[in-house]
């Protein structure tokens, strides 16, 4: 995809979750295009060469405003920072390596949302299951010589 291609999707998909359109926004936007699973730091880090006058602040208030309009979600995986990622609107999962880090997306085992359901859900209408899976990655977990 060219360059203006991509703004312009970004730029459509940031009006299409009813919001305004600025140059921060499309750069928040198009770096959670490159880093999935992004902290505002590292998102903060990638938008600062185009935009040097971005504070990591406008970055956080981009994704708050993002996460509320459904456009992205935010997860907060225990030791973790706050993080935020694109795939939203499905009920998946995550599997975060305990050796290095890495987070993966798993879809739900069981279909739709949500896709677990307490023993007792004591009058709550249950609609989201967040599970996190924790464990080795297949690189953390091979010997190093």
């Amino acid at each position: 995809m060219a360059d203006g291609e991509q703004h312009s999707t970004t730029a459509d998909a940031i009006r299409a979750a009813g919001l305004r359109v600025t140059d921060s926004r499309r750069a928040v936007l198009d770096a959670l295009r490159r880093h999935s699973h992004a902290s505002v730091d590292v998102i903060h880090a990638t938008v600062l060469p185009g935009i040097p006058s971005t504070s990591p602040q406008s970055v956080y208030n981009a994704l708050s405003d993002f996460t509320d309009a459904g456009l992205v979600r935010r997860i907060e995986p225990a030791g973790h920072p706050m993080l935020f990622e694109l795939r939203v609107g499905d009920n998946h999962h995550h599997l975060i390596c305990t050796g290095c880090g890495r987070i993966e997306d798993v879809d739900c085992v069981a279909g739709d949302a949500p896709c677990l359901q307490p023993s007792d859900a004591r009058g709550f209408t249950v609609t989201t299951a967040d599970v996190t899976f924790w464990g080795t990655c297949a690189e953390c977990a091979t010997p190093r010589l």
